[in-house]
């Protein structure tokens, strides 16, 4: 079968293409998947040079995502034709991923297709929708509504951005957009900003603990300096979520948004979270959190250009999802 194989040369160099290698062989409770689409992420991207906090073992195949059809099963929970998605635990780090013809995983890790949404959608959304699902669902449980005030997303023209935009929209909310791309700016109003505040206009060290409440919440896919200063526009009760760390790791903050505006800042996985809650999560986005943003924010790629892409997605240049088309 085809994949994009990552391998490592004896002088700890990285190198990738598209190989021919063996079709794998299932063990009990797991399944091999016949793969139609995959995505790509920033995870993915980092897989692919070598980041060792992603993947250490190598030969291998890139792909955190894949929707696809079962073609073997060694579990009761599955037969030959259904329908499934495999999003997040170890796939694509250091089990092989879905960047090639036929995937292998544990049927635990296996959600099937739910009514309403197609595999190739499921994949434009992918783990960047799921985590976007998931945090706008954060928002939700903890008592945000749109006539609360307006969101911030951060980091708006990535995978997870871009779909939290098009959620927060279509459920009503106002929606202010960070972004580092100038010409970006239709793009995220297309998607449904109201506003769209540069990355270097609000990326500033502020010395003041808070500011002017203006937020009711916050979607923050970058971490750093952006979600510090963040945190000190949230209004009295608000919630922000993090799930991201493209600014950096680091979060240097004070209490005083904590304790005087009872903000609230919750961390999103959608990695290792239960089975259960990554299947609701995909029911919301096949019907309540359904967008029609999809086309407007993919570009569809096939195996051959995957390369390309990650050299795009490292450099900070890509915009909104990469879809990839394996059969």
């Amino acid at each position: 079968m085809k994949a994009f194989v990552v391998q490592k040369s004896e002088d700890k160099k990285f190198n990738s293409s598209i190989e021919e290698i063996k079709i794998p062989t299932i063990e009990e409770k797991e399944v091999l998947i016949k793969a139609q689409y995959s995505s790509l992420n920033y995870k993915d991207a980092l897989s692919s040079i070598g980041n060792p906090g992603v993947t250490r073992i190598f030969p291998h195949v890139t792909g955190i995502d894949v929707a696809g059809v079962i073609e073997e099963s060694q579990s009761p929970l599955f037969k030959k034709g259904d329908e499934v998605l495999v999003t997040g635990y170890d796939l694509g780090m250091n089990t092989n991923g879905g960047h090639s013809e036929y995937v292998k995983v544990p049927a635990s890790w296996v959600v099937s297709k739910p009514e309403g949404i197609s595999l190739k959608e499921l994949m434009v959304y992918g783990t960047a929708g799921l985590t976007a699902a998931l945090s706008v669902n954060e928002l939700i449980h903890n008592g945000v509504e749109p006539e609360d005030g307006e969101i911030l997303v951060t980091g708006a023209t990535g995978g997870v951005g871009s779909i939290a935009v098009s959620i927060l929209k279509k459920l009503g909310f106002k929606v202010v957009a960070i972004s580092g791309k100038a010409d970006k700016i239709p793009f995220l109003n297309e998607l449904g900003a109201h506003e769209v505040i540069l990355r270097q206009d609000f990326d500033v060290e502020n010395k003041k603990p808070m500011v002017s409440e203006r937020f009711a919440g916050v979607i923050d896919t970058v971490g750093g300096n952006i979600l510090a200063e963040a945190l000190k526009a949230i209004k009295y009760d608000g919630v922000a979520t993090c799930c991201g760390l493209t600014s950096s790791f680091e979060l240097h903050t004070n209490v005083f948004p904590f304790i005087l505006r009872g903000v609230r800042l919750i961390g999103i996985d959608s990695v290792e979270c239960t089975l259960e809650k990554k299947a609701a999560a995909w029911e919301k986005l096949s019907h309540e959190f359904k967008i029609n943003t999809l086309e407007a924010l993919t570009t569809e790629i096939n195996l051959d250009q995957v390369k390309e892409a990650y050299e795009q997605l490292l450099a900070g240049k890509a915009v909104g999802r990469y879809l990839v088309k394996i059969d």
